[in-house]
């Protein structure tokens, strides 16, 4: 007999939840386990470019840079595939050898990793010089950090930002582009699902003598101010005032920040609005590897790999999709039909725990019934006996709300192994989510679903689990599987 299958099996539950950050091994064609599909570099034609960006319109024109000769980034859509595309058009003395640009965007569009906004294509006709990247559709870290409406940024998420970033510098590093140019908060950029990528416009030198520090001086590495080049210690030292950035929510320059460092004020650099959000050994981590960032001598400045291994200690809410943490919709794709839930539906999407319980309650044991009668068969012995008491004390103190000593009877049940009951699963599920114990409810859910694969209850009781987790999207998935599970089962 063939089984329904849920994503969420025993592998996902047992590695899925650990972290949703990746080790910057796995950052190139994707994440662990999975082979993402990247699209191939493209040469276009300006006539392609032209299309895409409605002729160079000024209403599609998503940033500018520069005074005297901007390099302007138009949002584009390639009409070949209605993919949206962020295309830099380039002052045409930028780039005056074209057989340099075209070696430059090969090399950079070799890349592909998901921490980057991958440079998918360039076009060079002319004296036109055009980039062709990913399209980010969340702003950047300096809209998110420096002129937020809605909510500041989350400690968790900044955190997170901070990682991201430092991996995608461990990435380039590792495929021999460790130069990033001018790397400040508009070079960061959040994607459909709110993950923040680094633009892939930052690895291109924009002119032929490498010069490429447009910012204030103050936040200029000083071996640039000294010699006029970038290196890989200075792509660092730029990390470091990012880092700065992330903890204060302001644009501090780093001799500032520094003074403050050694004078041991570092509370005053904090965010207010991260005021009880996260506590002083974390901030002071922070703050430690931001001064070591911004060493005068560059050879006293830690490098990528060091800062991933450093930051990977820190993270925070690991579960929570980056989409939630920034209180952005995720993807883009169309309102959806609001689903038709019945009562105990409604109860997870509320999480509603009382009521939750309640309907268990009056459930009772009538969808274990299949795999009871098949039980009922077998030799009555002492231990069948102990495992069905275990069970009996689990309902009269699940029926009490005495949750605690719910969960420690039906786990002697379960773990007699002599019966399987779904039911046992979903209440000590609930008894779980009780006791704030969301990772552990998620797994007997997930179990419930493993004995008896058609049952809509684990699948709301599912989606329970993963509203509290703050994963919503897959929660509302559950949702529909549930809903569509009874009316099916009504019909029969």
């Amino acid at each position: 007999m063939g089984a329904r299958c849920s994503k969420f099996s025993i592998c996902w539950f047992q590695s899925h939840l650990k972290a949703t950050v990746l080790e910057s091994s796995d950052l190139d064609n994707g994440g662990k386990g999975e082979k993402q599909t990247w699209p191939s570099f493209t040469e276009f034609s300006l006539e392609q470019m032209k299309a895409a960006t409605n002729g160079f319109s000024s209403d599609n024109i998503v940033s500018e840079h520069g005074e005297k000769a901007p390099n302007v980034v138009y949002k584009g859509k390639l009409l070949k595939n209605d993919h949206w595309v962020a295309v830099k058009r380039f002052n045409k003395f930028a780039w005056p050898d074209p057989r340099q640009f075209l070696e430059e965007a090969r090399a950079v569009g070799s890349l592909r990793s998901e921490r980057l906004a991958n440079l998918i294509g360039c076009c060079c006709e002319g004296e036109e010089r055009l980039l062709v990247a990913e399209f980010m559709p969340h702003e950047t870290l300096a809209k998110h950090l420096f002129h937020w409406e809605n909510q500041p940024m989350k400690w968790a998420m900044r955190l997170r930002v901070a990682l991201y970033l430092v991996q995608a510098l461990e990435y380039c590093s590792s495929k021999g582009r460790a130069l990033y140019h001018d790397l400040n908060a508009y070079r960061i950029l959040f994607d459909n699902d709110g993950n923040p990528r680094l633009s892939c416009f930052g690895l291109m030198k924009n002119s032929r003598d490498g010069k490429s520090y447009s910012t204030n001086l103050a936040f200029t590495p000083p071996e640039y101010l000294r010699t006029g080049r970038v290196t890989a210690e200075s792509v660092v030292y730029s990390f470091g005032t990012l880092l700065l950035d992330l903890m204060s929510g302001k644009h501090i320059p780093p001799s500032h920040a520094l003074d403050l460092i050694c004078g041991k004020n570092f509370l005053m650099l904090m965010d207010s609005a991260l005021e009880g959000h996260f506590s002083n050994d974390d901030g002071e981590e922070l703050v430690r590897l931001a001064s070591r960032c911004l060493q005068y001598e560059a050879r006293e400045r830690p490098n990528a790999k060091s800062l991933v291994v450093s930051l990977m200690s820190l993270q925070k809410e690991a579960e929570v999709p980056s989409y939630v943490l920034m209180g952005i919709p995720q993807g883009t794709t169309s309102p959806k039909q609001p689903l038709s839930l019945t009562p105990f539906g409604e109860a997870c999407l509320r999480f509603d725990l009382t009521a939750i319980h309640e309907i268990l309650e009056k459930m009772g044991y009538k969808d274990d019934e299949g795999i009871a009668n098949e039980l009922s068969f077998q030799m009555w012995t002492s231990q069948m006996q102990d495992t069905l008491n275990s069970k009996k004390h689990g309902d009269s103190a699940f029926r009490a709300k005495d949750f605690t000593s719910a969960i420690n009877h039906y786990t002697q049940f379960i773990d007699g192994g002599t019966m399987v009951s779904p039911t046992v699963y979903a209440r000590r599920c609930l008894s779980y989510l009780m006791n704030d114990k969301p990772q552990e409810a998620l797994g007997d859910a997930v179990q419930a679903q493993a004995v008896s694969p058609e049952w809509p209850t684990a699948f709301y009781l599912q989606a329970a689990c993963l509203f509290s987790l703050g994963m919503e999207s897959d929660a509302q998935e559950n949702l529909k599987d549930g809903t569509n599970l009874e009316a099916k089962k009504s019909k029969n």
